[in-house]
């Protein structure tokens, strides 16, 4: 009977978490919700993105010469690359909204900038944001190696979208994923929140002990033209097709 009265309890404290948890509002779910979904883009958009974006560039990395470029002493290889036009750009992801002003409407566009010989260190190249109002741009920022936008949000509500960012290295069979929130203020990407690691997946390395750990973001109470608190939990499963979350900690995941 005892038993019987703990197992009830336990579903029961189990159904009251789940519930209370859907009832909060989520900025981004790491456990469940898809990233890495490219765009489709046309051949002449491309090309009239990275015109605009970069003064030289290739078009194929079979026309590569990296080897020609004069790196010795440089601080920044990349940037030697860049700066010889050994570069072999490429759009990943987009976004519509009004990212610089309120009212406008605007294009999001994340570029690898795909520098010659980039090697894994260098996570494979630079990447960054270029924002069009039309066929201008008005904003193109280095993204500091983050690929990808997993959403765009208003959460203060003044007009002006934020972008919710995505950034993975892959090293000895262990994913990880990073975010952050950034918006632009006085034409300058800003971070709001860099929500630091938010997913790790080790069970391609056959490591004892592998699994699967990502975070759920909440979004607290919030006002007109205030960012809203934000509230991180991190669930660990193991490396089964079906995944058995269990709450592991709260806050900023450690690496």
């Amino acid at each position: 009977m005892k038993i019987l009265i703990a197992i009830v309890l336990i579903s029961l404290c189990t159904c009251i978490q789940v519930a209370a948890q859907s009832s909060r509002a989520t900025l981004f779910d790491f456990r469940t919700q898809t990233r890495n979904n490219p765009p489709r883009i046309t051949a002449a958009t491309s090309k009239q993105v990275l015109d605009a974006v970069f003064p030289k560039y290739l078009s194929d990395p079979r026309y590569c010469k990296a080897a020609a470029v004069e790196t010795a002493g440089a601080e920044d290889y990349l940037a030697a690359m860049r700066k010889a036009g050994q570069i072999v750009p490429a759009i990943v992801d987009l976004a519509t909204g009004s990212f610089t002003a309120a009212g406008e409407n605007q294009i999001a566009y994340v570029i690898s900038v795909g520098e010659c010989d980039a090697s894994h260190a260098d996570n494979f190249g630079s990447k960054r944001l270029a924002i069009f109002s039309g066929n201008k741009l008005v904003l193109n920022v280095d993204l500091d190696f983050k690929s990808g936008i997993l959403k765009k949000t208003d959460l203060d509500a003044n007009g002006v979208d934020e972008l919710l960012l995505l950034g993975g290295d892959m090293h000895q069979g262990i994913l990880v994923e990073t975010a952050a929130l950034v918006e632009v203020r006085n034409r300058k990407l800003a971070v709001v929140q860099d929500f630091q690691k938010v997913f790790e997946d080790s069970c391609a390395s056959l490591i004892r002990g592998s699994g699967v750990e990502a975070s759920v973001i909440f979004l607290g109470p919030g006002r007109r033209g205030q960012m809203p608190d934000f509230q991180i939990e991190n669930y660990r499963s193991g490396c089964g097709r079906t995944k058995r979350w269990r709450l592991m900690s709260k806050g900023v995941m450690s690496f």
